[in-house]
């Protein structure tokens, strides 16, 4: 075999080593740049809007898993009651996402793939 041809065979450490570098940092841009429009987006809104996104998640958590978790133990059967509780919290988490998403929904300029 020919030297030229021999070097082609083995792995480039430095080229890869390179190119998964600007991978890394191009995707680590991106994300940094995604956290720096969200929170600039929350600049001009009230102070209200900005502590009752967390609030609202908690309260929704605890509903979620301390009232609806009632529904197991309403029923004889503990099967029946847990599927109809995996339904509920399922269509009860669709309602919370999209009322989040109503009235808590930041505009930070970027698309969303």
């Amino acid at each position: 075999m020919k030297d030229g041809h021999e070097d082609d065979l083995f792995i480039d450490n430095r080229k890869d080593s390179e190119s998964a570098f600007w991978r890394i940092k191009n995707a680590a841009d991106a994300q940094r740049d995604e956290r720096v429009h969200r929170i600039l987006a929350q600049e001009g809104e009230s102070i209200w809007l900005t502590l009752g996104r967390p609030l609202y998640i908690s309260i929704c958590i605890l509903f979620d898993f301390l009232v609806l978790s009632e529904i197991i133990f309403l029923f004889e059967n503990y099967y029946v009651g847990l599927i109809l509780f995996a339904l509920i919290l399922g269509f009860v988490m669709t309602v919370q996402k999209r009322f989040y998403d109503d009235k808590f929904k930041l505009d930070s300029g970027l698309n969303n793939k």
